[in-house]
């Protein structure tokens, strides 16, 4: 009783200081992100409350007098300063919002830029002198009026043709730029050359001009890209490479720009594409928008489906997308011939647990052809020994002894030698399979070019998230995230729910290739003999040119390191702490750098609550506060 009557404490204060409406609209928000569980979760914890993004912007995201001269400084030293021209189409825009969005191109901190405007034969008699009185009072501004009514691709090529410069932005009629949105893409143009396309984080506004509900994005991350369009705003293209792809497509509405950047990345890859890990768009809620509820425009859905379909069928992929409420989901084909899989379990005692992990897998696994190879461990309970020796008569399993002191790194390394499988799978003693097609899905990623360690999603015997992906620098070394989330939660703009790249996976349950595993050289059984070996491998791995991928499609159960015990001895905690010292000494800062996390997000939670102070270079000389904020 008291932990309800102190969560409508909670609702009722958040209702007194932001209002019933504000506190609505959010509950909304994550609702569609998260669905209920989700929405249960952050009602008993506060974390609703809107608070907590305000303060950080006032803290890390204002402009204070400092931050302002610095950029000027900034501009007037740069020799050749690169020209960006921001393209909107627009019809029938609120009057108010389109002044809104066009003055906040004028308000630009740089001022090499032109505004390219194409008004779609608005039949609102306000509209077009608007547009002609901004004509009038700034040369940098472009118009042409199109005469038929053409919807946004049309029109945006329209405005394309006005472009004069190098750089082209994108910008929608009811949206803001920040103020220093061209500058900070400006400067990573000249830092980086070799860039062609440029994406920023983002979040929106309500009609109140009230921020909210930020997107803090990672690094170009092509699996989640496949997902969702993690590029979206604020987008800025090379004009020759939007020349050479020929602008937008005409029958793609309401996925124009998601199609223009698959089409881009068919030109370009991913190493060309720079991410600005800082809120430079502000997309505008309200009722008709997309940013209000991916439902206000289904055929975008569509349309995406449409556009993820024909880029894979331009690269050669064989597979297909199909659009979801949430996102869109991959599907790999798997070849004729299909791989051999081996399944790696190292093992001692504990046969109900083992017995467990290999009945379910026999009996719930449609994916074939696949072996598994046991590793008794120095096991000396006779129902294990029984249950192991029962084991030899099966045609698709082997038993291996291996008495040497535990080291997990070493007993893996030792059978995948022995393993037959072009695929080697590290699985835990104390996994359950949940999903009968859990290895079709991770094996379809894993033949897929350029993948590396592909993971599961696992949860506790309660349901809970216990891996979704491996976050470095998380917790100290790594940590997972989305931890005690629901099984059924979205989680952070559906990261929970969506394939995607992270910079580990864990090996309690991993799916490789062999040739990768000895490429990098397997687990590193000399100073990762317990932790951390499967998050340094994945690192190599991806030192190694590939990425490692972890999808929710693949659902186990993980009864987490049952038969090892804790780390309560003396022993064990001094080699604990040579592991993490380990880490810290071979990757470095690159631990607090996670491509596939962002900067502005915590490493001292698994929720992506915001981080307290990010680590991105401050905006001014003025020293950021250090201090850590508790949810409300």
């Amino acid at each position: 009783m008291k932990r309800y009557v102190n969560l409508a404490r909670r609702v009722i204060g958040l209702v007194r200081r932001d209002g019933a409406y504000p506190l609505l609209k959010k509950s909304v928000a994550v609702f569609r992100r998260e669905g209920l569980t989700g929405l249960r979760r952050r009602a008993g914890n506060g974390a609703i409350a809107v608070r907590d993004y305000a303060e950080w912007i006032e803290l890390y995201d204002r402009l204070d007098e400092d931050a302002l001269s610095l950029m000027k400084s900034d501009i007037a030293a740069m020799s050749a300063p690169p020209r960006i021209s921001v393209v909107m189409p627009t019809y029938n825009a609120d009057p108010l919002w389109l002044a809104e969005a066009i003055d906040s191109v004028r308000n630009q901190i740089y001022p090499h830029w032109e505004l390219c405007i194409a008004d779609d034969a608005s039949t609102s008699p306000k509209v077009r002198p608007l547009l002609e009185r901004y004509m009038q009072e700034d040369a940098r501004i472009r118009v042409v009026f199109r005469e038929k009514n053409g919807h946004i691709s049309a029109a945006s090529n329209s405005a394309l043709d006005l472009v004069t410069s190098d750089w082209v932005g994108l910008l929608d009629h009811d949206d803001i730029l920040a103020q220093h949105a061209l500058y900070c893409v400006a400067k990573e143009i000249v830092r980086r050359p070799d860039a062609r396309l440029i994406y920023s984080d983002e979040d929106k506004i309500d009609v109140n001009g009230r921020r909210h509900d930020p997107y803090f994005k990672c690094d170009m991350n092509i699996d989640l890209f496949y997902s969702h369009n993690m590029i979206s705003h604020f987008g800025v293209y090379q004009k020759r490479l939007l020349d050479e792809i020929g602008g937008f497509r005409v029958g793609l509405e309401g996925s124009q720009d998601y199609d223009l950047a698959l089409r881009c990345l068919e030109r370009i890859g991913p190493d060309s594409i720079v991410h600005v890990p800082r809120v430079l768009y502000h997309w505008r809620v309200h009722p008709s928008s997309t940013a209000a509820s991916g439902d206000a425009k289904p055929y975008a859905v569509v349309a995406g489906e449409r556009a993820l379909n024909e880029h894979f069928a331009q690269r050669g992929i064989d597979g297909s997308v199909e659009g979801l409420a949430y996102g869109y989901r991959a599907r790999y084909r798997l070849p004729e011939r299909r791989p051999l899989v081996s399944l790696i379990i190292p093992t001692r005692n504990g046969v109900n647990l083992l017995k467990q992990c290999i009945d379910s897998i026999r009996t719930r696994t449609t994916y074939a052809p696949y072996e598994i190879i046991v590793v008794d461990n120095g096991s000396d309970e006779k129902a294990t020994l029984d249950y192991l020796h029962g084991l030899l008569s099966a045609d698709n399993i082997r038993v291996i002894r291996d008495d040497r002191p535990f080291n997990y790194s070493a007993l893996n390394n030792s059978a995948i030698a022995s393993a037959n499988g072009e695929i080697v799978g590290l699985i835990n003693n104390d996994i359950e399979v949940i999903s009968d097609t859990w290895l079709d899905e991770m094996v379809s990623l894993a033949i897929q070019p350029g993948v590396g360690a592909v993971g599961a999603k696992l949860l506790y015997p309660d349901g809970k998230i216990q891996h979704a992906g491996v976050v470095a620098g998380m917790g100290g070394v790594a940590g997972h995230a989305h931890r005690l989330f629901p099984r059924d939660s979205f989680g952070y703009f559906s990261r929970n729910a969506l394939i995607s790249s992270f910079s580990a996976v864990t090996a309690a349950c991993l799916i490789v290739r062999k040739a990768i595993y000895e490429q990098v050289g397997g687990l590193n059984d000399i100073e990762l003999a317990v932790a951390f070996n499967d998050v340094d491998f994945c690192l190599r791995v991806r030192e190694a040119g590939y990425r490692n991928v972890w999808t929710p499609y693949a659902e186990l159960y993980h009864h987490e390191s049952a038969t090892r015990g804790s780390e309560d001895s003396p022993e064990k905690k001094a080699r604990f702490a040579r592991e993490v010292a380990y880490m810290h000494e071979r990757w470095g800062d690159s631990l607090e750098q996670d491509p596939a996390y962002s900067p502005n997000l915590a490493l001292d939670r698994t929720d992506f609550s915001l981080a307290w102070p990010p680590r991105v270079e401050s905006l001014s000389h003025r020293p950021a506060p250090h201090e850590n904020k508790e949810l409300a």
